[in-house]
This record gives C-alpha cells, structure tokens and sequence, in this order.
C-alpha cells in the first residue's frame, strides 16, 4: 500500500512539473539575421594634422557594413557613399575618394583662400543595418562634409534590399498598381498635420516643393509599422530648418498595399493592421 501511494506521488510530482513549464517560445525564422557582415573603417588624416586631435585638422571617416558573397550588395553601398556628396565625377573606389578629398584640401591650403587661415575641411560618412531579416536588409547612410564654405552639408538616405531577388525594393515592390496619387493625398495629410497647416494652406514660399504642390522624394526606410521618408537639408526647407521625416503607417495605406509583398510580414506580425 505505502508502495502504491508512493508512486502516485511520484507521478503527480512530473505531471505537475511538466504543467508548470512553459514552452520555450521560438523566433519566426524570418525575423534573424540571414546575411553575414563586418564592418569596415577608413580613416585618413591630413599631412598637417600632426598632434591635432580629429576634431581639430582634416580628416576623412567612412564606416560601412561589408557582407559575405553579397557583390552587388557592396557594390550598391559604395555606390551611395561615393555619389553622397560629389561635385564632380565620383570616385571609382572610396580610398580613392578619401585620398582626392585630402589632395584637395591640400591645394586649398596652398591656395591664397586656405593659406592664411586655421580653417580645416571635414568627411565623415557611414553606412549601417538597421534591420535585417530573410525578407528585407534595411540600411541607413550619410554623412557629413565641410569643403570651407559658409557651413556643411549633411545628408540621411536608405536602402532597402531584398535578399532573396538581390536588388533594391522598390515603392512599385510593396504597393498595387497606380498608387502614387493615393499615398501622396495621405502623405500630404500627414505632412500638413506635422507642420500645423490647414488643408487649405499655401506651401509657398516656406516650402520649396514644386510649383507649390506637395510631393513625396524616393528617399525611404521599409519599417515594421509604416514608411519613413526623409526630407535632406535645402530640399523643401531652408537650412537652418534642417532635415524633415515624414511617416507613413502601414494602417494609413492598407487599401494599396501589396499582397505577399516583403512588408506582409509585418501585416501578419501586427494583425490589427
């Protein structure tokens, strides 16, 4: 008897600790990492900086992710970078770039302009992940640049990359057919919200969209809730006003979006969308 009780014990003491465990919760697949990255640095200093700290002579920065077996990826950031501030023909490669930037602030300083001045010139650009997963690579690159004007200039752009096709995504990617005059319509909405204007309200002359008329660039980040879109310096603002975002949620554009595009993912991830 005391054998048969004992047993019975036994067996409740595993069913209940077998009930009280929760089940280890496992990652959708499509939300990890799928490719392989380093990060890779160029820094360069000009001849006359000496003991001068960075921040105090000319110098030359990039940081940007290099990814494994990805060539058409790499290539396309590079291609950012070197396009981010030209003035002339670009660059082939960025230590190319970083050398002709330290040759031209050398002949500045030879120059009557830069002789007699402390003035130094500056480059500092980037490239990073922000998201990734086996549907969407999202990348954000910029920088910043000072050539010995009356100030710098910076800049915020995007990349959105789909690994599975190799190639960027599109608006046409994610979004039916005929879309544009919907999403500008609300994307004014949004916009107009922001800025405190009335419907009604002219865009000229504090905006300097075409023509007066609001407009949506190409400049934008797929994320999980909505579109991002960035406005640069002196693009539709003065410079002092800086960079200007405009969001998009997904649930402000549901009736356009496409189906089993690689923003559905987070239609399904967030269902009340």
């Amino acid at each position: 008897m005391k054998i048969a009780v004992l047993l019975c014990l036994m067996v409740l003491g595993l069913l209940s600790c077998e009930w009280g465990s929760m089940p280890k919760k496992e990652d959708h697949p499509i939300f990890k990492d799928t490719l392989t990255y380093t990060y890779k640095t160029i820094h360069e200093r000009a001849a006359d900086c000496g003991n001068k700290p960075d921040s105090a002579c000319t110098v030359v920065k990039m940081k940007y992710p290099e990814f494994r077996g990805q060539t058409l990826l790499n290539d396309t950031i590079k291609s950012k970078l070197l396009h981010l501030f030209i003035l002339e023909k670009p660059d082939t490669s960025l230590k190319d770039l970083a050398q002709n930037f330290l040759n031209a602030y050398a002949d500045f300083k030879k120059s009557g302009r830069g002789a007699r001045t402390e003035m130094f010139f500056e480059l500092d650009t980037y490239a990073k992940v922000i998201r990734q997963d086996s549907a969407l690579v999202s990348l954000e690159y910029g920088g910043y640049t000072f050539l010995g004007g009356a100030h710098g200039a910076s800049f915020t752009g995007f990349v959105n990359w789909n690994p599975k096709a190799n190639k960027e995504i599109l608006l046409k990617d994610i979004l039916v057919e005929g879309y544009k005059s919907q999403l500008t319509k609300i994307a004014e909405e949004i916009f107009r919200k922001n800025e405190k204007l009335t419907d009604t309200a002219s865009l000229e002359p504090d905006y300097f969209f075409k023509d007066g008329k609001f407009a949506l660039n190409e400049n934008y980040a797929i994320t999980p809730l909505g579109l991002r879109f960035m406005y640069n310096q002196y693009e539709i603002k003065p410079y002092a006003a800086g960079q200007t975002e405009l969001f998009i949620p997904y649930t402000h554009i549901k009736t356009i979006l496409r189906p089993n595009s690689v923003v559905a993912q987070f239609i399904n991830k967030n269902a009340g969308i």
